[in-house]
């Protein structure tokens, strides 16, 4: 099977960002995107809004970039939208709030939205797709060719982990504090084709595993495979899906400029003959369990003698790393950020208290409640929206 991958000559930038649509009152999740949908979609083509979509339920609102060149161009691009969607949301008594799950929501009680692809997944995957109440922050970064994305995509696993800590953002699940610091990465992986990617030899080897994958009709199209990383041919690029989505927009585009960066760099090394093998996969998911749990508080598997090390030391030099390439690409201020987000620089903003599950959990820790919560998180992203 050949799958012609969009050539990118230069790293460009898109993000996706999965949001719950929320009663301002009580916090409860309100089925109301196609109502919001098609209203913001009135004025445009076809009746729908280039950048506002559906998702799989009908409480869900995923807000969508252009192709960007930068992580500052990219929050420009989100906010614009969000602002919309908002104002659109706001006229209704609705708020939106953007985190890895809502945190007494329960998909029961959900509506599925109307789009044929999502009956016959739910009818497909049943259970699994049916409790998929989760919310995500997609980046994708544009790569030169389908063998460079393999490469990328091999030698990203190692860094997923960090990524995952950084955005997690979804302690709670269906009123129960799960003891995690991302129970929408387990949730998620309930797929059969969702989890970490396997490493793969070259492009020809992912198109013959696609292929197979067709020819047993495991799938119908390489877009049901939703591994935490993958290539996107149509798009030329390496998209990155194992984040949280991140309550606001100064975090994701923290986390756009780490993902840009990363596929920069080790770009670069590949181009010099630099990189080493594979990182090893039981290496990969013992990590990606850790930072799942524990967030930024994980002590990471760094070598194949099983030495670990503080996650947000590994930021911290991760960081330092990758400065030289985000001067580059105009992102040091956004790349920054990381650290902000990681409790390591000084803040002057929501990004800087700390990381999402760690916000939510001080509320409840502050006598609040899982509707406080909510109201947290929705005034945190209502105070970006309205800041000019």
């Amino acid at each position: 099977m050949q799958i012609p991958f969009r050539r990118n000559p230069t790293h460009t930038l898109g993000v996706e960002l999965e949001l719950c649509i929320v009663d301002r009152r009580s916090g409860a999740l309100v089925d109301a995107a196609t109502e919001l949908l098609d209203e913001l979609g009135a004025s445009h083509p076809g009746g729908e809004h280039p950048k506002a979509k559906h998702e799989l339920f009908e409480c869900t609102v995923e807000v969508i970039t252009g192709v960007c060149t930068t992580p500052a161009e990219a929050h420009d691009d989100l906010l614009d939208t969000l602002r919309e969607v908002a104002a659109a949301a706001g006229r209704r008594g609705l708020g939106l709030m953007s985190a890895g799950t809502h945190p007494f929501g329960r998909p029961a009680e959900r509506a599925i939205s109307p789009d044929p692809r999502y009956a016959a997944l739910v009818e497909e995957m049943q259970w699994a797709a049916r409790r998929l109440l989760i919310f995500g922050t997609h980046v994708h970064v544009g790569v030169r060719s389908g063998e460079k994305a393999i490469v990328i995509v091999n030698e990203l696993q190692r860094y997923l982990p960090l990524l995952l800590a950084l955005s997690a953002s979804s302690p709670y699940l269906e009123d129960e504090d799960t003891g995690m610091a991302s129970v929408r990465s387990k949730v998620f992986e309930a797929l059969p084709t969702a989890g970490l990617p396997p490493t793969l030899a070259g492009w020809a080897d992912f198109e013959a595993f696609m292929g197979t994958l067709i020819e047993a009709r495991c799938i119908s199209s390489i877009r049901e495979v939703w591994w935490d990383i993958r290539p996107h041919p149509d798009f030329g690029t390496v998209e990155l899906r194992m984040c949280d989505a991140a309550p606001t927009v100064r975090e994701v585009t923290a986390i756009a400029a780490l993902a840009q960066a990363l596929v920069a760099w080790i770009d670069d090394l590949d181009d010099r003959g630099e990189l080493g093998p594979p990182p090893r996969e039981w290496t990969v998911r013992e990590n990606r369990w850790l930072a799942g749990r524990h967030g930024l508080e994980a002590e990471l598997i760094v070598d194949e003698a099983g030495a670990r090390r503080p996650a947000r030391d590994l930021v911290a030099e991760l960081v330092d790393t990758l400065t030289p390439v985000a001067v580059r690409l105009g992102s040091e201020a956004e790349l920054r950020d990381v650290l902000v987000l990681a409790g390591l620089a000084p803040a002057d903003a929501p990004v800087g208290s700390g990381p999402g599950y760690l916000r939510q959990r001080r509320v409840i820790a502050g006598g609040g409640d899982p509707a406080g919560v909510v109201g947290a998180l929705v005034r945190e992203l209502d105070e970006e929206l309205q800041a000019r």
